[in-house]
């Protein structure tokens, strides 16, 4: 049998041709019949001698030269004496014994390689605790490749509108894992967990059920009695509620403060962008009370705790954010009030107390401007205004 040479087929041949097979050469053939176009793989089994024919795609989906390609990889494992189709039933035989694994499975899988891409520290175990709670107990045990709409909704409907901002956690989890595993080949189909055109039609929006929870603040006019308060404790916590307050940080920023990020000398505190709820990187202007604290806490250093400035009981871990609660508590002689509430206290005085412009105060609190265009243009991050308005807060509060 004359050697058919390699390359014979065209690309407008390929979608022209009449029914037929066509020789490409090389082993690759082109079947054509009425509106079907398929490739395919002949050979001689180096394993049982036998003539073979595997098929490698529709002209749809794989084109010539994507075909050419697979043809000269079959033919490389021929030479190696390797069987093609053989391979691929075990890859088949493979996909199909994992696509039996179970929903708690595959999550634990998900959450293994993409915990450490996600940008906050705190994501990880909330989305471990949100599984362990809500979602395994009702799907955990079901095959990955059977879970429906049904089996989301029986996740979600429970805390739809009891706890809105759980749910949509929930609903995201599931979506991501589902996806994953139709990425590995675990399943098929649409995702019954996607939002937009599916659950959309059948459960309300969240903004429509999400109920928005005020953290309870200091007045204003108590902040000076509280802030004595605190100052008069020797607690390592105490001296990291007040150092939040006069720096109108979030509770995470401070418990995981290092040295490194403090510059003394320019009285500057460089959050970077990881440690920062909108992933970027965050300037605190040091106000006179936030060094005095600072420098409390600077002689009582401790080398077993590491860099940490607010170290917490156990060596080279950070406090807990009860512990910051408790101490505010025990200053402000009520438990009505929250760490988080402090930003909202700095706030509402920035805003009835002080002229300076609405801007200053949110990028004090590192919040994100509001409006797109404004944001576009404005690149600065006002630090010398916010500095100023960090000194003003300090003399308020003392």
């Amino acid at each position: 049998m004359p050697r058919i040479s390699h390359n014979r087929l065209t690309v407008r041949a390929v979608s022209s041709l009449k029914d037929g097979v066509f020789a490409d050469g090389g082993n690759l053939w082109l079947t054509v019949k009425g509106n079907t176009r398929a490739w395919s793989v002949r050979y001689t089994s180096p394993v049982t001698g036998k003539a073979r024919e595997m098929g490698i795609g529709s002209t749809r989906t794989i084109s010539l030269a994507e075909a050419r390609e697979r043809a000269a990889a079959a033919r490389k494992q021929v030479a190696d004496g390797i069987d093609p189709l053989e391979v691929r039933r075990q890859e088949q035989a493979e996909r199909k014994k994992e696509s039996g694994l179970k929903f708690a499975q595959v999550a634990e899988r998900f959450m293994v390689e993409k915990a450490p891409n996600w940008r906050s520290v705190r994501a990880a175990p909330l989305r471990q605790g949100i599984l362990r709670i809500h979602i395994c107990p009702v799907i955990g045990d079901k095959a990955v490749n059977e879970v429906e709409t049904d089996d989301v909704l029986s996740v979600l409907r429970p805390i739809w509108t009891t706890k809105p901002e759980t749910a949509s956690r929930a609903r995201w989890l599931i979506e991501n894992i589902l996806n994953y595993a139709k990425v590995h080949g675990w399943r098929d189909g649409a995702n019954p967990a996607s939002w937009r055109g599916h659950l959309a039609n059948v459960l309300p929006k969240p903004s429509a059920v999400a109920k928005v929870e005020h953290h309870a603040a200091i007045d204003r006019k108590d902040m000076a009695r509280v802030m004595t308060k605190l100052a008069e404790s020797q607690g390592i916590a105490a001296k990291a509620v007040r150092f939040l307050c006069l720096t109108a940080a979030r509770s995470g920023e401070v418990r995981g403060a290092v040295w490194s990020e403090l510059d003394l000398k320019a009285k500057i505190w460089t959050i970077p962008a990881e440690r920062m709820k909108a992933g970027k990187e965050h300037r605190v202007p040091l106000s006179d009370g936030a060094m005095s604290v600072l420098k409390a806490v600077l002689v009582l250093r401790d080398p077993a705790h590491g860099d940490l400035v607010f170290p917490g009981q156990k060596a080279g871990k950070p406090l807990s954010d009860v512990a910051l609660s408790k101490a505010l508590h025990q200053a402000a002689g009520t438990k009505n009030v929250t760490v988080h509430g402090l930003r909202s206290t700095f706030r509402d005085w920035a805003a009835e107390e002080t002229d300076y412009p609405r801007d200053v105060a949110e990028m004090a609190l590192a919040h994100a401007i509001g409006d797109k265009v404004e944001a576009a243009y404005r690149r600065g991050d006002l630090f010398d205004k916010r500095q100023a308005l960090m000194q003003e807060w300090h003399h308020f509060v003392f």
